[in-house]
């Protein structure tokens, strides 16, 4: 019997992909100069979609737009409130024709309350977790 082991110490979120904008910019970069969309998130990671792809191992700057609530009215994390974060490309796959699909391991959020933030909007069961 095949036993898949998840190691993730983190449960991740499916997001609506198209709904959910990113921007990456290289630690060498003084802007925003990659935008794409995110697939699922978590307290520890990202997976996401890129025109350009960027090579596995390199440190980045990320902008995540937080996901919207159908229904609900925002109050201090507004609707556009973006979650800064930083960390490495662990996988990028460019088999497929299209856009890059690529994960993002996170080290640190870049803002106090960031990772607060993030989790309150992940958790509050509008989003699935994935396996």
């Amino acid at each position: 019997m095949d036993q898949q082991i998840d190691r993730r110490r983190h449960p991740r979120f499916a997001v609506t992909p198209g709904y959910t904008p990113v921007r990456l910019r290289l630690l060498t970069e003084d802007q925003f100069t990659r935008s794409g969309h995110a697939y699922d998130i978590s307290e520890g990671g990202v997976r996401f979609e890129m025109d350009i792809p960027v090579e596995p191992g390199t440190p980045v700057a990320m902008e995540i737009m937080l996901p919207e609530q159908p229904g609900v009215l925002h109050t201090n994390d507004g609707p556009g409130r973006a979650v800064f974060v930083l960390g490495n490309v662990v996988w990028c796959d460019i088999e497929e024709p299209g856009p890059a699909n690529m994960a993002l391991a996170i080290t640190r959020y870049a803002r106090s309350g960031d990772k607060e933030r993030l989790m309150r909007r992940l958790t509050t069961g509008v989003y699935a977790r994935v396996a």
